[in-house]
C-alpha cells in the first residue's frame, strides 16, 4: 500500500513538473498569450513543489518496506563549476569480501554530488592601529583611523548592504530581520538597523541622484506608479511610488538601463510635473490624467510626446474575454466574440513586435512600416465598425473606446522605431513592490517612503545591469566615505561592474 502510494505521488509529481514545463516552452515560442499566463506558471510550480514534497515523504515511508530491487534512472545535476568541492573520500575495503584476498588494484571510482550549503557566518572584523613612540622626539605616530560605512557605526559595509537588500529587495521587514539575528546569537535591535538604514539612504543619495540624471537623459523613458500603505493614526493611508525607466535595448540603444523612484503621498498630478520638470522626450505610460499636462505644447522647456501601452488597451478587452478565469471563478458572465476577436488582432501584432526586438530605430521602423502597420489599420478600422454597433454603456464598448479615443498616442509608434508597443518596462519595476506589501504591509511614514524611493532606485538599476545589489551596495558603502566626489560616477553599476570584468580580466 506505501509502496503504491508513493508511486502514485511520483507519477502527480511528473505530470505536473511535465505541464510546467509546456507551459514555460509555449510562453518562450509563442510569447505570453495573456496577462495571467505568468500567475499561471507561477501556480503550477507551487503546485510542483507540493506534490514533490509529498512523493518525497512517500518515497521515504516506503523506503523502509522490502520491495522488489530496480536501476534508478542516472540524472546529471549540473551544478555549476564555480562552486568549491568538498571531496570525501570512504574508506575502501581492506581485503577482498569474496575471498579475502589482500591484493587490491584501483579500477575507478563512482562520484555522487549533493548541493549543501554552510550557514551564514557572522564575524568581527578588529582594525588595530598601532602607536608608537619616537624616541628622538618624543611623538607619537598611529595610523589614521579607518572610514566607517555610516559615522559612528559598529555595522561593516557587507552587514549594512545585507540588511538593506532583505528590507528593499527581499522583502523582510527589519523586526523579522532582527529575529532572525537573535536566532543566530546576534542582538540586533530593530531600533539600530533602522538607524543603520536611514544612514546608508542618506550616504547612497548622491548616487542615486547620479542615476536620476542618467533616467532623465533618455530619448524615451517608461512611467508608472503603485499604490503604498502608510502608517497614519489609527489608521493607513494610500500613497504613491512612482517610477520612470530608461531601458534603450529595445531599439539597440548602447547606453545602460536604469530607474529611478520617487514617493508621493497621493496621486496628485502635480507629482509627475515635478518628477519631469526638466525632461522633454517621449514618456510612454497609461492614460493617467495627471500626465496630461505634460503633453501641452506650449510647456517648458518643451513637450512631452505621448506613447500609450498597448498592453493596457489589450488588458480589458482580455478580461471579457478570459474563458479560463470564468470558468475558474464560477461567474456566469458571457464571453465577449467581439472582444476575443480583438484580443486576436493584438496578438498578431505582439508577436511581430517581438521579432524586432533589438533592431535600430531605422529598422525597426522600416518593418512596422511593412509588416506591423497593415494590422494596425486593419484593428483600428474593424474597432470603429464593432463599436458603432454597441450601446455606449456595453463593457466592450468602453474598452475599445479607451483606445479608440487615444488613436494618435496609440499609433505613434509607427512613426519612431524608439517608441515600444508596450509600457512593460515600468510595469515590471513596480512588480516587486506589490509582492513585497504582503509581506512589509505599510510604510512607516512619509519619510520612509522617501527612503524607500532611494533604495529601490539603487537595487532595481542594479538588477537591470545584471549586478548583484548586494555586492555593489556592499562595496560601494565600503568605499564611497573617501571616494573622490567628483568621480562618483565610477560607482555607478554598470561603471562598477565593468571594472569589476577588467579586475577579473
Amino acid at each position: 500500500m506505501i509502496e503504491t502510494r508513493a508511486k502514485l505521488s511520483g507519477a502527480e509529481a511528473l505530470i505536473e513538473h511535465l505541464q510546467l514545463l509546456i507551459a514555460k516552452m509555449r510562453r518562450e515560442l509563442f510569447g505570453p498569450r495573456s496577462e495571467r499566463s505568468q500567475r499561471l506558471i507561477d501556480q503550477l510550480e507551487l503546485q510542483l513543489e507540493e506534490l514533490a514534497a509529498a512523493a518525497g515523504e512517500d518515497e521515504a515511508k516506503a523506503a523502509s518496506v522490502p520491495v522488489q530491487g530496480f536501476t534508478r534512472r542516472k540524472t546529471r545535476r549540473n551544478f555549476p563549476d564555480h562552486l568549491p568541492r568538498r571531496r570525501i573520500v570512504h574508506l575502501a575495503p581492506a581485503c577482498c569480501p569474496c575471498c579475502g584476498g589482500t591484493k587490491l588494484s584501483k579500477i575507478g571510482e563512482d562520484v555522487t554530488e549533493t548541493l549543501d550549503v554552510v550557514p551564514r557566518q557572522l564575524f568581527v572584523t578588529e582594525h588595530v592601529r598601532e602607536k608608537f613612540s619616537c624616541r628622538s622626539c618624543e611623538k607619537i605616530a598611529q595610523p589614521p583611523a579607518p572610514f566607517h560605512a555610516i559615522s559612528r557605526g559598529f555595522a561593516g559595509p557587507s552587514l549594512l548592504a545585507m540588511i538593506l537588500v532583505d528590507k528593499y529587495a527581499n522583502h523582510q521587514p527589519l523586526n523579522r530581520q532582527s529575529e532572525q539575528f537573535a536566532r543566530e546569537g546576534v542582538e540586533l535591535s530593530v531600533s539600530t538597523m533602522a538607524d543603520h538604514v536611514g544612514a546608508c539612504a542618506a550616504a547612497l543619495l548622491p548616487l542615486a541622484e547620479l542615476i536620476k540624471a542618467h533616467v532623465f537623459a533618455a530619448q524615451r523613458i517608461h512611467g508608472d506608479d503603485t499604490t503604498v500603505p502608510v502608517l497614519a493614526k489609527m489608521k493607513t493611508r494610500t500613497g504613491r511610488l512612482w517610477t520612470y525607466v530608461r531601458d534603450d535595448r529595445p531599439f539597440g540603444g548602447a547606453d545602460p538601463p536604469a530607474a529611478v523612484y520617487f514617493y508621493s503621498p497621493d496621486r496628485g498630478g502635480a507629482h509627475p510635473e515635478q518628477h519631469l520638470a526638466g525632461y522633454s522626450g517621449i514618456l510612454q505610460a497609461d492614460a493617467y490624467s495627471g500626465f496630461n499636462a505634460l503633453y501641452e505644447p506650449r510647456r517648458m522647456p518643451g513637450p512631452i510626446t505621448e506613447a500609450a501601452c498597448w498592453a493596457h488597451a489589450r488588458r480589458k478587452l482580455f478580461e471579457l474575454a478570459d474563458v479560463a478565469s470564468k470558468a475558474r471563478n464560477n461567474t456566469s458572465g458571457v464571453i465577449s466574440p467581439i472582444a476575443f476577436a480583438a484580443v486576436q488582432k493584438f496578438d498578431a501584432i505582439f508577436a511581430l513586435e517581438r521579432g524586432i526586438h533589438g533592431l535600430s530605430p531605422d529598422q525597426r521602423l522600416a518593418a512596422r512600416r511593412r509588416d506591423v502597420a497593415p494590422l494596425v489599420k486593419d484593428l483600428m478600422a474593424w474597432m470603429k465598425q464593432e463599436r458603432a454597433k454597441l450601446s455606449h454603456h456595453n463593457a466592450v464598448a468602453k474598452a475599445m473606446d479607451y483606445m479608440l479615443k487615444r488613436s494618435d498616442a496609440f499609433t505613434r509608434f509607427l512613426a519612431d522605431g524608439r517608441i515600444c508597443l508596450s509600457n512593460n518596462a515600468a510595469e515590471r519595476a513596480l512588480r516587486g513592490i506589490a509582492l513585497g506589501r504582503k509581506a512589509w504591509l505599510f510604510a512607516g511614514s512619509d519619510r520612509g517612503g522617501e527612503r524607500a524611493a532611494v533604495m529601490l532606485t539603487l537595487v532595481q538599476t542594479a538588477k537591470l545591469n545584471d549586478v548583484d545589489p548586494q555586492a555593489w551596495i556592499a562595496d560601494v558603502l565600503a568605499r564611497i566615505a573617501d571616494h573622490n566626489s567628483r568621480r562618483l560616477d565610477q560607482l555607478l553599476p554598470w561603471n562598477w561592474k565593468a571594472a569589476a570584468q577588467q579586475l577579473a580580466a
